[in-house]
């Protein structure tokens, strides 16, 4: 059955991160330090859902640049690059592809709809899509059945006619074990994990993908 909606994750699914080790550098943090505390902050928000517990990801994210020894300011001026992250180049294309296509596009993330919405209107891609989403409103990070559950809701689709489209296995996991179809961005060139639910659709680029989910 062909999906009536489309809902992207963000980070790393539609933005480039890579200028965000430049940040860390700036405030004497290593560049190389940006992939763990991203794991980090993913890690400990999953740990507070599956706690029954919440907290945004601004919050957290400053939590674990702290751990690291960053000041205030430090912690500040890297936040701030989230503000100025463009979207991968294969993006504008794709979304155009998905939306010329019918289908109704959302976005949501485990950081903060605002700055999903500031990130597409720079870019010039926020009127292709019908809400920008968080996980502030079910108060469950994703891989939570909730996060997936509320965004269909808010779109007013059922689970099943929705598909997930993520760089990150275990979202596509999360989404289809929520009752999504989930389509694999393989950014990375890395195997999917089998301890995983295999992803419905696959591609190594959005415009691909897109030719795929609409085939």
């Amino acid at each position: 059955m062909k999906p009536q909606i489309v809902i992207f994750d963000v980070n790393e699914t539609l933005t480039d991160m890579e200028p965000m080790r430049g940040r860390f550098e700036e405030v004497g943090l290593s560049g190389e330090q940006m992939g763990t505390w991203f794991a980090s902050v993913l890690r400990d928000g999953f740990a507070l859902t599956a706690a029954g517990g919440f907290a945004e990801f601004g919050r957290i994210a400053a939590d674990v640049l702290k751990e690291m020894g960053a000041g205030d300011e430090a912690v500040s001026h890297v936040l701030k690059g989230f503000t100025e992250l463009r979207v991968h180049p294969d993006v504008p294309e794709g979304m155009r592809l998905l939306r010329e296509s019918g289908l109704r596009l959302f976005t949501m993330t485990n950081g903060a709809a605002a700055m999903t919405e500031g990130i597409l209107r720079r870019e010039g891609l926020f009127d292709l899509v019908e809400a920008t989403l968080d996980v502030s409103g079910p108060r469950a990070w994703k891989p939570a059945r909730a996060a997936y559950e509320y965004a269909a809701a808010q779109a007013g689709v059922r689970p099943d006619q929705a598909v997930l489209v993520a760089v990150h296995p275990w979202d596509i996991d999360g989404a289809q074990r929520a009752g999504l179809s989930g389509a694999w961005l393989e950014r990375r060139g890395t195997p999917y994990p089998s301890v995983m639910s295999a992803p419905c659709l696959s591609a190594p680029d959005l415009v691909s993908l897109a030719r795929r989910i609409t085939a």
